[in-house]
């Protein structure tokens, strides 16, 4: 959610995203923040397809693998870039390439950028961003609070 930005310009948000999924056409039934905040925290790990597509286009029609919890589809642009069927037909081209010729690849494509005008694509030296660090889990005590606070609207 905090990689994309919301009607105001700001990270969404639990609240704010289950109000843009309202506000598609056909919103799946449950969408509530309260869901959104389980489905972000880790604690409800079993959506419905349809709650997933309408998550996703309400984000800005992100590829449904991005809310996947692993640390592979954390690579937004590629995932986008993926969606493409001529960037896949690369990947597979790619495929059983050694890596001193997919390398040779990368510096011509990066060059041809250059050429083009396009901005560099970041390089953090493996494809994929670090796993990110695993929250903590609150006690039930902590959780008894959170809940009540939520029951109040604090």
């Amino acid at each position: 959610m905090a990689q994309r930005k919301d009607a105001r310009g700001r990270p969404y948000v639990s609240r704010t995203l289950s109000q843009a999924v309202e506000d598609l056409p056909d919103p799946p039934a449950t969408t509530s923040f309260a869901l959104i905040a389980k489905l972000a925290g880790g604690q409800q790990d079993n959506p419905t397809i349809k709650t997933v597509l309408a998550l996703c286009q309400a984000l800005g029609d992100v590829p449904p693998a991005h809310l996947l919890p692993h640390p592979g589809y954390d690579d937004l642009p590629a995932l986008e870039a993926f969606e493409d069927p001529l960037a896949r037909r690369v990947l597979v081209l790619l495929g059983e390439l050694p890596e001193s010729e997919i390398r040779k690849v990368i510096a011509h494509l990066e060059h041809r950028r250059e050429t083009l005008g396009l901005p560099a694509v970041p390089d953090d030296g493996t494809g994929a961003r670090k796993p990110k660090r695993a929250r903590r889990r609150r006690t039930e005590t902590e959780a008894a609070q959170y809940a009540a606070d939520a029951l109040e609207g604090l």
